[in-house]
């Protein structure tokens, strides 16, 4: 079911962090342009920014619920920490503001949860966000920001990092210091990841050829390659794709459903990584191995995410 454009109004914050980034990205081509030299390294960690944001609406929150296949009841009075990239991402997008990288070829590598209380619903949110770390091989560069998410009731409810890859083409920036240039040595191309064969699965979902439209109009992230054809197409993709944190949010809700009971409080940490586009429309499982998840097509076939979780239970 399509989501109502209407909950584009409620992404004031996002849009212009969007409006900002892209013109970062005019301004960086300017520079190359006008043969200007690269900029200088970014210095890490960085400054801490703070922001407060209000708090989201009870009609957005039960609508992304509902969207991502959680039961809206088993939130009531608190706010999906999946939700975060709502509040999160205006705020850290400000971290990037120096790096001497394409902002706009970013692509999502994956996060880290870790939930240490419930965040209450109707209280203003307090963000903080730095770029805790630069690791750049020459091929590709890998951002870690360090989010914080308080409220008055609930300091430090939720803290994220975020793992930002910029693609290099082999290109090692001027000025880059050698202590971030570990590319000389040859290395071996990765293994894709896929869904162990000893899996359980514990749900699918049919994701629709608007599913990336959908989550945008929820959460505010409206990079074109996730709902314009064209434009996903033009970034090298088969058909849009679905947002990771989209991906993040299913696997989190079908580890509610599936693992949990529908106790949506058990989750303490979840740490995962994006492993390949989930290219729409497609029909995806989720599967549990012990204290790991994946979402993929199938036992043995491809992750599209693979993660591990804790919960206050301990090991399951």
């Amino acid at each position: 079911m399509s989501v109502s454009s209407r909950y584009v109004l409620h992404q004031g914050p996002m849009l212009a962090a969007l409006g900002k980034t892209a013109a970062r990205a005019i301004s960086q081509q300017l520079e190359k342009q006008l043969g200007r030299p690269a900029a200088n390294p970014a210095s890490v960690p960085s400054a801490l920014i703070t922001r407060t944001l209000h708090a989201p609406s009870p009609e957005l929150l039960d609508a992304y619920i509902a969207h991502v296949g959680g039961d809206p009841r088993a939130y009531k009075g608190t706010v999906p920490p999946h939700f975060f990239p709502h509040w999160v991402m205006p705020v850290a997008a400000d971290t990037l503001s120096h790096v001497p990288y394409p902002i706009t070829r970013v692509l999502n590598g994956g996060c880290r949860m870790q939930i240490n209380r419930p965040i209450p619903r109707g209280e203003a949110l307090e963000v903080s966000a730095q770029l805790t770390s630069i690791d750049d091989d020459g091929r590709r560069a890998v951002l870690t920001q360090h989010v914080v998410t308080s409220t008055a009731s609930a300091p430090e409810a939720l803290v994220v990092d975020i793992y930002a890859i910029v693609p290099l083409s082999g290109h090692i920036p001027a000025k880059q210091p050698a202590a971030l240039r570990s590319g000389d040595t040859a290395r071996k191309p990765a293994e894709k990841a896929r869904v162990p064969l000893d899996a359980k699965e514990i749900g699918f979902t049919r994701l629709r050829h608007d599913a990336g439209l959908s989550f945008a109009k929820l959460t505010g992230d409206f990079n074109p390659i996730h709902w314009l054809t064209a434009a996903a197409k033009a970034a090298g993709f088969r058909n849009v794709i679905l947002h990771g944190f989209g991906t993040l949010a299913r696997g989190a809700e079908a580890l509610n459903r599936g693992v949990f009971g529908g106790d949506a409080q058990q989750l303490t940490t979840l740490d995962v990584k994006f492993t390949r586009p989930l290219v729409l429309p497609h029909e995806v499982g989720y599967f549990v191995r012990g204290n790991e998840v994946f979402v993929g097509d199938a036992l043995g076939g491809p992750a599209y995410m693979t993660g591990r979780f804790d919960t206050k239970g301990g090991a399951l």
